[in-house]
């Protein structure tokens, strides 16, 4: 098995491989470019997201800068997702992004890990495991996702937070370790901050 279907498999393999890094450094040539995109230039952020990353849905809109160790190109987005500046993704593992998902600045997704074996990592050997953000997910600012977690539709992650193990579907959760803090609930189609009542009948 080569060390490249190891990568492909999860398996602890060695990711400075002469085959991976054949087909890994162009994508962060790539990424570099893209990263040097003005604002106003939309249809070459289009072009880039098409053709570089692994999916791509409708009206997907990154602010840039964007790191990515393979430049996205196993990011897998659904529709109508928006990503904030700063998006880091250690991309050597596959991420799913349900549609309508939301990131803040400065979050972090990583699918790559390294053994805690102290000689497999002086080895420089590392494993990956993919990562799924679910529907209509909100993933607030400075927020870190480790490898392998599953966060659940229309759940929010708060700021700051350090995501660990799966979250389910319609909550709340925040911390380090992130928790769940409370469910989604009709309260939130009332109030938008604190005490402030959203004004449906304007909007």
């Amino acid at each position: 098995m080569t060390q490249y279907e190891r990568m492909e498999k999860g398996l602890i393999y060695d990711p400075g491989d002469p085959e991976i890094m054949n087909e890994q450094v162009p994508f962060q040539d790539r990424l570099w470019e893209f990263n040097q995109l003005k604002p106003s230039d939309y249809e070459k952020k289009q072009e880039y997201m098409q053709e570089v990353f692994a999916e791509c849905g409708d009206n997907c809109y990154i602010e840039l800068p964007l790191r990515a160790n393979w430049g996205g190109h196993h990011l897998h987005l659904g529709s109508n997702i928006y990503i904030n500046s700063n998006f880091t993704i250690v991309d050597d593992g596959h991420i799913y992004v349900g549609d309508k998902a939301m990131f803040g600045p400065n979050v972090i997704i990583a699918t790559a890990n390294h053994p805690v074996d102290p000689d497999l990592r002086a080895r420089g050997l590392q494993y990956n495991k993919d990562v799924w953000i679910g529907e209509n997910a909100w993933i607030g600012a400075g927020a870190v996702i480790v490898p392998g977690v599953h966060v659940g539709k229309n759940s929010v992650i708060g700021a700051g937070s350090v995501v660990t193990h799966d979250i389910p579907d319609n909550v709340v959760a925040v911390g380090n370790p992130c928790k769940v803090l409370r469910e989604v609930s009709d309260r939130d189609k009332k109030y938008f901050y604190k005490e402030e009542l959203i004004d449906w009948d304007s909007m």
